[in-house]
């Protein structure tokens, strides 16, 4: 019907007056109408197709890694157009590149710093083997602390003593030991044979029952004795030893300084030009940390003997007085008084077969 309206609106003929006026034609009004017909129906099939276009979009939507970015003006050639996956694709590439770059760097820096370690390393072995060997034939000067090298060969001397001490004092218990054992099967034997013997009962009798309590007096003793070569070990292992460690780390402390200042000193005597300032700034700074890690240790070294000394004293005290008074009640015979001495020195004995495991922990 629309085609039809406007079909015969087009091949309408206009009528003009002599005065260029259109003239008043009954069909202008049939043509108005018809005009506005076809606008109203375009309105309202636009809108329409614009609502189901918009609803399509809606529902399927663009896929945004097919969408393109067109350059250049409108109705231009597809030679402008650039997907965006290329872009995400290349996004992509240039983020593992630079992850990739970082840690090639990160590697290459912790080699740079091994290198440098020991590099470091190899410097300061070298100059510390030339001082050592310049002090061995006499040529390099050293420094000395004359109270302290003397306080620190007294304590080795005394560790050497001790030591020999402990090597006896750990003999005694083994053969002690073993005597104690041969007391008690000696008993044993003594009692077996009192019950197969009526004619000697009373003389096996009277044995028997010597080697139990000898027996049972020399395990009282060898609690007292074992505990004094505990302490005595922890005294020579432990405590001596951390201060010889400490020693040792002094010792070598002063060797590096020597070793820098030697250097240093080599260094002032030489040319003053610029590259020569520039060594003997370094050589100084070098100087300068060696020489506060010397003087430190060396007051660690001096707190460390003193409370050596003062605990030594402190736990030999104690444990020559329980060696002393164990043995003297042990071969005197005096049973109450050894063991009034391990309560004195809280040291509790172990039952026979405390060493041995329970028969629900065997199983």
């Amino acid at each position: 019907m629309t085609d039809s309206i406007m079909s015969k609106a087009a091949t309408m003929e206009i009528p003009i007056n002599s005065n260029g006026d259109t003239g008043t034609l009954a069909e202008d009004d049939s043509l108005e109408q018809a005009a506005n017909l076809q606008w109203s129906l375009d309105e309202k099939v636009g809108s329409s197709r614009g609502t189901r276009d918009l609803q399509q979009v809606m529902v399927s939507g663009p896929n945004l890694n097919e969408t393109s970015i067109v350059s250049g003006g409108y109705g231009g050639t597809a030679e402008g157009i650039i997907p965006t996956s290329s872009i995400k694709g290349s996004n992509m590439h240039h983020s593992s590149s630079s992850s990739s770059m970082t840690a090639e760097e990160a590697t290459r820096g912790v080699a740079v710093e091994k290198i440098e370690t020991v590099k470091k390393w190899g410097l300061n072995t070298y100059k510390c083997t030339k001082q050592m060997i310049s002090e061995r034939f006499g040529r390099g000067s050293r420094t000395v602390d004359l109270e302290l090298e003397a306080q620190i060969e007294v304590l080795r001397d005394t560790k050497r003593k001790y030591e020999n001490v402990l090597r006896l004092a750990r003999a005694l218990t083994n053969h002690f030991y073993n005597m104690v054992q041969t007391q008690h099967a000696l008993g044993d034997t003594f009692a077996d044979l009192s019950q197969k013997s009526p004619e000697l009962r009373d003389e096996f009798g009277y044995n028997a029952e010597t080697q139990k309590l000898l027996c049972k007096n020399g395990e009282t003793l060898l609690g007292a004795i074992n505990f004094f070569v505990s302490s005595i070990n922890t005294l020579v292992n432990k405590t001596m030893e951390d201060s010889l460690m400490t020693i040792k780390m002094y010792e070598n402390a002063r060797l590096e300084f020597d070793a820098y200042r030697s250097d240093l000193e080599e260094l002032s005597l030489g040319p003053r030009d610029a590259v020569a300032i520039a060594r003997i700034d370094a050589a100084q700074q070098q100087y300068q940390v060696h020489k506060d890690k010397y003087e430190r240790l060396r007051s660690d070294v001096i707190i460390k003997l003193k409370f050596l000394e003062e605990n030594k004293v402190k736990v030999m005290h104690k444990q020559l007085l329980l060696f002393h008074n164990a043995i003297s009640a042990y071969f005197a015979g005096n049973q109450q008084q050894l063991e009034q001495t391990l309560k004195q020195f809280n040291i509790k004995l172990r039952p026979p077969g405390a060493d041995k495991p329970s028969w629900l922990e065997e199983q």
